[in-house]
């Protein structure tokens, strides 16, 4: 499997990546949970690396399930989860519109690292902008996240990059 750098970070991925939301989320009923570890497993056996999963999906049970089938693979895959929905992170009710106040986006890495099973994640990006919160606000939640080491690089989902207004 041929590798890719992201952007300009040292954040190496395979060239074929794994979107998992429609594993549990969006694009009809969820498959059986053995048959998404399996899918993911077989995805590692064949040199893919990068796995894409959100909150947002189910929500949270895309996460779950992308940890579980990672989790003895997790010093070589590359996980990559989302934040930006208003999603109450105890019900999981979604809420209407985007929340990425800083404390939201501290407590929902929080709970992405606890549904991954992990104790980072590699890549943790905005899913959609928020217009109510300022970039640099945003960008001050994830460098803490990142100073914690319970994030490793900070990124922007092609869907909310658009939205950003200078």
């Amino acid at each position: 499997m041929q590798k890719r750098t992201l952007g300009t970070s040292n954040l190496e991925v395979s060239a074929i990546g794994l979107g998992c939301m429609g594993l549990s989320f969006g694009l009809g009923p969820a498959v059986d949970k053995q048959q998404g570890i399996a899918l993911i497993r077989g995805a590692v056996e064949r040199g893919v690396t990068f796995f894409d999963t959100a909150e947002a999906y189910g929500p949270f049970a895309n996460e779950e399930l992308v940890g579980e089938a990672l989790a003895p693979f997790r010093d070589s895959a590359v996980i990559a989860t989302k934040f930006g929905f208003d999603i109450d992170l105890q019900t999981g009710e979604r809420r209407s519109g985007v929340n990425s106040r800083p404390e939201h986006i501290k407590a929902v890495a929080e709970a992405s690292l606890k549904r991954l099973g992990t104790d980072r994640i590699d890549l943790f990006y905005q899913h959609r902008v928020d217009p109510n919160v300022p970039m640099e606000e945003v960008a001050g939640a994830v460098r803490d996240l990142i100073a914690a080491g319970k994030v490793r690089h900070f990124g922007l989902s092609g869907a909310g990059a658009g939205s950003i207004r200078r």
